[in-house]
């Protein structure tokens, strides 16, 4: 189950970050003085909780290395499959509006908050949650949940079992050291996980957060997204022409396997600054599985892949994302702009085991990055997008030489 919770936080957080990259920033996008105000302000609530649920999949990954587990960063490429999830926890990539901020607001709820999903997901979640297994089983078997927080309340219940099962000193196992923590990363609520205590205090801190059902709603995901909501149907009661999203068609680059029908990104330039976002991606969780497995890297190595893993989210990932959302879809697509798909290429998780391969793979893929941004750039024909592109190639050279730097500086494991 934690594995499918590792899932769930990286899946929500695409989900939200695609939502925030698909608002309008400018009042030249046809919005007023009010009504820019409005979408900036929403844009960053929703950003905020994205970099919360990033914290959620952190603390996930805690808890899966707190038991001698290794990290998991895959998950289902989009649109996923249908049942990957139960039926009353559907993800997928949605253009900001009142559908998202219903469905978001959805999944958020409050465990045993009656509420309806957004129209689009209308008959899916019809199945009550299958009880939990009461039998021991030898092997692992999924089990339902109707919310996020039921997820996790089954989770803390089976660390409970198995602390008295076992003993927490035969079920913590797993080296505290290879944990990320507020030294690294800027997360005040980002802890260790030791003990069934700590176990506890970060499923709180992921429930808390996200429904608010420990603590209060209002503040929490769920509150605030209501509050996203109640103001974005009131701008549109005053001025039903209210706009507050570009018009961005969920699309992929590459066929769907599965059968899935989905449309296409087909403009050359835009594939091109897609899949340049999909790669410091794919690098970003290549450096933070080499985080949660890392061997004899010293205190600083470590700190470096902290601040490189968040630098590639603010200074590549991000930019790229709302640049993308300004971009063609294809001339089968003609007025629908294009939004990152967060294309992950490997069905397996990103683990790179070895200290000394790893680090040249994770400098060569950012060298191999920001090469590719250099073409692309060159292919930009307005002066403001090939400036973004130059930021973003620059970027990805320097955190190629400081990784480069880090690696040859030695590993002395940290304590």
């Amino acid at each position: 189950m934690l594995g499918l919770a590792a899932e769930l936080e990286h899946s929500i957080t695409c989900q939200y970050l695609f939502a925030a990259f698909t608002i309008k920033q400018n009042a030249d996008e046809g919005l007023t003085a009010e009504q820019l105000d409005a979408v900036k302000r929403w844009r960053r609530t929703i950003s905020q909780v994205a970099e919360q649920e990033m914290l959620h999949l952190a603390l996930v990954q805690n808890l899966l290395v707190s038991l001698g587990a290794a990290p998991h960063l895959s998950r289902p490429n989009f649109p996923h499959p249908a049942r990957h999830f139960p039926q009353a926890v559907q993800l997928t990539l949605m253009p900001f509006g009142e559908e998202a901020m219903r469905h978001f607001v959805y999944l958020e709820r409050p465990e045993g908050m009656a509420l309806e999903d957004a129209a689009q997901f209308a008959g899916l979640a019809l199945d009550e949650a299958a009880p939990a297994l009461v039998n021991p089983e030898v092997v692992p078997q999924v089990q339902d949940f109707s919310t996020v927080g039921h997820l996790y309340r089954a989770i803390e219940t089976g660390f409970e079992q198995l602390t008295e099962r076992m003993g927490a000193e035969r079920l913590f196992i797993g080296p505290p050291a290879a944990q990320a923590t507020a030294d690294h990363f800027r997360w005040p609520d980002l802890v260790r996980v030791e003990d069934l205590a700590s176990a506890k205090a970060a499923i709180d801190t992921i429930v808390e957060q996200g429904e608010g059902a420990r603590g209060d709603w209002r503040t929490a995901h769920f509150g605030r997204f209501v509050e996203v909501l109640d103001e974005l149907r009131a701008l549109q009661a005053a001025d039903p022409g209210f706009d507050p999203a570009r018009p961005v068609m969920p699309a992929c680059i590459r066929p769907v396997e599965g059968g899935y029908v989905m449309p296409m990104i087909t403009d050359p330039f835009t594939v091109r600054v897609a899949d340049l976002m999909n790669v410091g991606y794919e690098i970003l969780l290549q450096i933070l599985s080499r985080y949660f497995a890392h061997t004899d890297e010293s205190e600083a190595q470590l700190a470096l892949l902290a601040d490189v893993s968040v630098g590639l989210m603010f200074m590549a990932v991000r930019p790229l994302g709302d640049l993308i959302t300004t971009l063609p879809l294809g001339p089968d697509h003609l007025g629908w702009t294009a939004g990152p798909n967060f294309e992950l290429f490997y069905a397996t998780d990103y683990l790179l085991p070895h200290r000394g391969p790893a680090w040249r793979i994770i400098e060569e893929r950012l060298h191999e990055a920001a090469a590719f941004g250099e073409r692309v750039k060159a292919e930009a024909s307005e002066p403001g997008v090939k400036e973004r592109l130059g930021k973003v190639v620059a970027a990805y050279q320097d955190f190629a030489d400081r990784i480069a730097a880090g690696a040859t500086s030695g590993g002395s494991k940290a304590a």
